[in-house]
């Protein structure tokens, strides 16, 4: 049996910390995980900016809230989930993703949690695994199922190059030139013909 592993952010919705650098004006927070290998790292320098800026969880959801899937994601992942399970495994966190599923007709996710302070703060994070996107696929496949991933990000390839296939989609020129063996895809439906090949 197959399972479909997709990346959230840049796959199929826009870069959360993105938009939000955009709404508060703080250009310091796009750095994402196509700009930093280490998780931790950037997790800790964007929760410095936020108490320095004295921004926390309600700001971060007001501009969430006004963030829509990318075009023809929704539709991309309709038709995956009438051919195959999917399963969304992203970095984000809990407080973050609710609103974004909703929007792409709930479909299920993997992520982490925040941990928030009374007055909104967010004080720390808390990831629901180590090497969270690699460790999820081991699991799958060790219950027996095959995996196929697709992402975009530095933290998606360990879990791509795991999988039975794997695909870049929508990714930095730089990634794709370190990693010419992985097919690389830029619309929906190139990608949706390669998984679909691939659960053949």
């Amino acid at each position: 049996m197959n399972v479909v592993c997709l990346d959230m952010e840049g796959v199929l919705v826009p870069e959360i910390w993105i938009a939000f650098a955009e709404a508060t004006g703080i250009p310091e927070l796009k750095r994402t995980t196509r700009d930093e290998p280490d998780y931790d790292k950037l997790m800790r320098y964007r929760l410095d900016i936020l108490k320095e800026h004295h921004l926390g969880l309600k700001e971060i959801q007001a501009t969430i809230a006004a963030i829509d899937p990318l075009p023809g994601a929704k539709e991309f992942l309709d038709e995956l989930r009438t051919l195959t399970q999917v399963i969304i495994l992203s970095d984000t966190f809990e407080q973050f993703a609710k609103p974004l599923m909703e929007k792409l007709n709930w479909p299920t996710i993997f992520c982490n949690t925040l941990e928030v302070a009374p007055d909104g703060a967010i004080t720390g994070y808390k990831m629901r695994c180590e090497k969270s996107k690699l460790t999820t696929v081991r699991a799958l496949q060790s219950c027996g199922f095959d995996t196929i991933a697709a992402g975009d990000s530095f933290n998606d390839l360990a879990m791509i190059q795991a999988s039975k296939a794997g695909f870049l989609f929508r990714s930095t020129p730089a990634i794709r030139a370190d990693y010419p063996q992985i097919p690389a895809y830029e619309d929906f439906g190139d990608l949706l013909n390669a998984i679909r090949a691939a659960l053949d």
